[in-house]
């Protein structure tokens, strides 16, 4: 079950919260139209997560937009991908957000306190990398995940990465992002016993094909438990290491 209406149980549970309340939020218009967008309001207790906003091609405007209707419909946290520095100002003024630069990612509200099952590792292989794993830290830690970060320990200097097998061997999920050759989602993949979810960068040179040939290497891992999001994808990585992270028993 997923934690939103678990939030809500709990709370008419605690006398908090009348059972005619509970169901008006379940009930709730599951999207707000406005115009440009539809706004789903039921994101959150359909998949346990709200709608997350990616900011490329939209407007300052059209976020603020759809952060007013998120706002109107009790979304006190609110995570924006892919929102450039200029965007971010523009959206600043309308709305509190903190901007994190590295991740191009502006937040509304404040992070949760890590509840998830464990510890998710974030790993490059150089750092060039850095921005596509800072989306994926943030975007974890955004949904209550304790992360570690273990950046530039590439396979071009092997030692760097064995130098932390007890940060391997103790997470519950790790995400390995590289370029180039896409190696160290392989290496991280056989010497870890949780799930890896690989991340190709269009880190490279001209036979890199920004990040096609990462992302081909990715996919023919010899390593098990090894699974790949697309390209660039720090966010995709992040939402699912969370999920993973947050697994439960459904009896």
């Amino acid at each position: 079950m997923n934690t939103k209406i678990k939030q809500i149980l709990k709370a008419v549970e605690n006398g908090e919260m009348t059972s005619e309340e509970a169901l008006l939020k379940i009930k709730a218009a599951p999207f707000d139209d406005i115009g440009f967008a539809k706004v789903d309001n039921h994101r959150g207790i359909l998949q346990g997560v709200p709608e997350v906003i990616y900011g490329a091609g939209k407007t300052p405007d059209q976020i603020i937009g759809i952060m007013d209707s998120m706002r109107r419909n009790d979304q006190n946290q609110i995570l924006i991908t892919r929102l450039s520095a200029e965007a971010a100002q523009e959206v600043g003024r309308a709305h509190d957000i903190t901007y994190h630069k590295d991740a191009r990612i502006g937040t509304y509200g404040s992070f949760p306190t890590a509840d998830g099952i464990g510890k998710i590792v974030v790993a490059t292989g150089g750092t060039s990398d850095i921005p596509v794993a800072e989306e994926a830290a943030i975007t974890a830690e955004f949904f209550g995940n304790e992360v570690v970060r273990l950046y530039d320990v590439g396979v071009a200097g092997l030692h760097r990465l064995l130098s932390h097998q007890e940060e391997i061997m103790s997470a519950s999920v790790i995400i390995a992002i590289a370029g180039m050759e896409g190696a160290l989602a392989s290496v991280i993949g056989g010497l870890a016993d949780c799930p890896v979810i690989a991340v190709p960068t269009s880190v490279g040179y001209g036979a890199a094909f920004e990040g096609l040939s990462a992302l081909l290497s990715m996919l023919n891992s010899c390593a098990s438990g090894v699974s790949v999001v697309n390209i660039d994808n720090g966010f995709g990585a992040g939402y699912l290491a969370s999920m993973i992270n947050h697994m439960e028993a459904k009896k």
